[in-house]
């Protein structure tokens, strides 16, 4: 009887050690499952948030690259936005038709001549891809009143009396005026502006080279006056004036392409302040101050003068007539 009881004491006794023992292994189970979830948990944690890093950093880099292009690029153009006659488009006017050096081939389209070249350089200092053109007479530009282009580009010199209705942009080229006659003219020999005085002279209507006429030479005969600059030099080249007078870039192409028989006779001395021409707006247009910075960016970087000297200077002694 005591050996039974004995016996089956040492039996529960090995229960509750074996169901210790369980017990403690399905904790440790547990405990080591918790341990490598969390490791699992803490190493994609870190790569995750690695990855959402590197991925924001890359948004980022992308944002900051995008704002710096359109910073370089939209500069300009944001200066006119809302300022153009039509958005996105620059509209520009010039005369019909149009001569060299200031444009070629009477298209103003091609980026060939002075003022073409200028015109697509400033488009492209202010972000502006698109330039339209359209043609206008010379004196119809400078009536007062609404334009439908944004301005006119045809050697237009700044003058206070135009300035009073319509608006002009800094100033693109300073001009000098030149006289053009034929070697066995009378013209040929004169030195100074009294000798000029006795000629007939012409020029095309509503140009400052017809008010230094007027109003520095002032011939005993009235000037006569042409519809345009090809109307002019065709009275001279059909012998209906002795002499013509002409910005100095147009009388150096007339000389050397269109009247080679004719020759400039000299550079005409200056009047007053230095003629400079300018691009024409309609009055009060907003668009002049973004059209002025983008034009002394030009003068700055030296693309003005390579303009210059790729267009308009051609070189050669000419003699300057005194007054």
């Amino acid at each position: 009887m005591k050996l039974t009881r004995s016996l089956f004491a040492l039996l529960a006794a090995l229960a509750l050690l074996v169901a210790a023992c369980g017990d403690g292994d399905d904790e440790e189970t547990d405990a080591g499952s918790d341990t490598e979830e969390a490791a699992d948990t803490e190493d994609t944690a870190p790569e995750d948030d690695g990855d959402a890093d590197e991925t924001q950093s890359d948004d980022d880099a992308d944002t900051a690259d995008g704002a710096t292009d359109d910073g370089a690029d939209g500069a300009g153009a944001s200066c006119v936005t809302g300022l153009t006659k039509v958005e996105g488009t620059l509209t520009v006017a010039t005369g019909e038709p149009v001569f060299p050096p200031w444009m070629i081939d009477d298209d103003p389209s091609n980026g060939e001549g002075f003022e073409s070249a200028v015109v697509y350089a400033l488009a492209e200092q202010l972000g502006i891809a698109n330039v339209e053109w359209v043609r206008t007479g010379f004196d119809e530009a400078v009536a007062p009143g609404e334009k439908d282009y944004d301005f006119n580009i045809q050697q237009y010199s700044i003058t206070e009396a135009r300035d009073e209705v319509v608006d002009f942009s800094d100033g693109y080229y300073q001009v000098e005026q030149a006289i053009i006659g034929a070697a066995d003219s009378p013209a040929a020999v004169a030195t100074s502006l009294a000798e000029l005085k006795e000629l007939r002279l012409g020029a095309a209507v509503g140009t400052t080279s017809l008010a230094y006429i007027d109003d520095v030479i002032q011939p005993g005969d009235d000037a006569a006056v042409y519809d345009d600059n090809a109307a002019a030099k065709a009275a001279f080249d059909a012998g209906q004036v002795d002499a013509i007078v002409f910005d100095l870039p147009t009388a150096y192409y007339i000389t050397g392409v269109e009247i080679p028989e004719a020759s400039i006779i000299g550079v005409l001395p200056r009047s007053g302040s230095p003629e400079e021409l300018g691009m024409l707006f309609e009055e009060g247009s907003e668009l002049v101050p973004c059209i002025n910075e983008a034009l002394a960016e030009l003068v700055a970087d030296g693309t003005i003068e390579e303009l210059e000297d790729t267009w308009l200077n051609q070189g050669g002694e000419i003699p300057s007539l005194n007054e």
